[in-house]
């Protein structure tokens, strides 16, 4: 692992001691999502209340700059310049280097009409079946483990040979057992779950950034 994507790791674990139990999850859904990058795929992400929140979050740090600025370089700069003409420069200028990420929680017309016409608790596994490509990674946030709309999300990815990453509590739940990676924050408390998730979701957003733009 670089040295600059290693010290948000050592940063976590030395602010948040309680998540050295997560260290090894934690690495091994960076490099998962780092695999999916690399590959030209992108990241899907669900949740449930307050994981519905974190997983705008997390689309919020990887579709723009999160610490780096993600300046675009000569090549694209180039090519958006032969397409927009006297509005080049204000178009690059004010662009930024985007990791692809989709959160799953905001299409409120499909959700709201799969769930009345299908079945609520699939709604999130429509939106896979949808986007998902063989490589891409989907993140199901659960503090229980066993929402059961965010693990039918989770199977119908990992059959359409996507990875999967889970983020739970300390239970893991059934969630857990169905995903590549699971990171269990160290508590069953909802809201002491929520409270980790965040420092770790944040720091995952920050190895990646460093990953690709450093």
């Amino acid at each position: 692992m670089h040295t600059k994507v290693k010290k948000h790791m050592d940063d976590l674990l030395t602010r948040y001691p309680a998540l050295s139990v997560c260290e090894a999850d934690i690495r091994a859904a960076f490099d998962l999502i780092l695999r999916t990058y690399q590959n030209g795929g992108k990241l899907l992400v669900c949740g449930n209340g307050g994981s519905a929140a974190d997983s705008e979050h997390i689309v919020g740090e990887l579709m723009k700059g999160f610490l780096l600025p993600r300046k675009l370089d000569a090549k694209a700069r180039e090519q958006l310049a032969s397409a927009t003409g006297d509005d080049a420069d204000y178009i690059a200028d004010n662009l930024q280097g985007g990791l692809p990420a989709i959160s799953l929680v905001s299409h409120s017309a499909l959700s709201t009409a799969f769930s009345n016409d299908v079945a609520p608790d699939m709604v999130f596994a429509q939106q896979v079946y949808g986007y998902a490509k063989p490589n891409d990674v989907f993140i199901g946030i659960s503090t229980s483990g066993n929402s059961k709309n965010v693990l039918y999300a989770a199977k119908v990815a990992k059959a359409l040979g996507a990875f999967t990453i889970a983020l739970t509590g300390a239970n893991g739940g059934t969630i857990a057992a169905a995903s590549d990676a699971a990171i269990k924050a160290p508590s069953d408390c909802t809201p002491t779950v929520q409270e980790y998730h965040l420092p770790i979701y944040h720091t995952l957003c920050m190895m990646i950034e460093t990953a690709f733009f450093e």
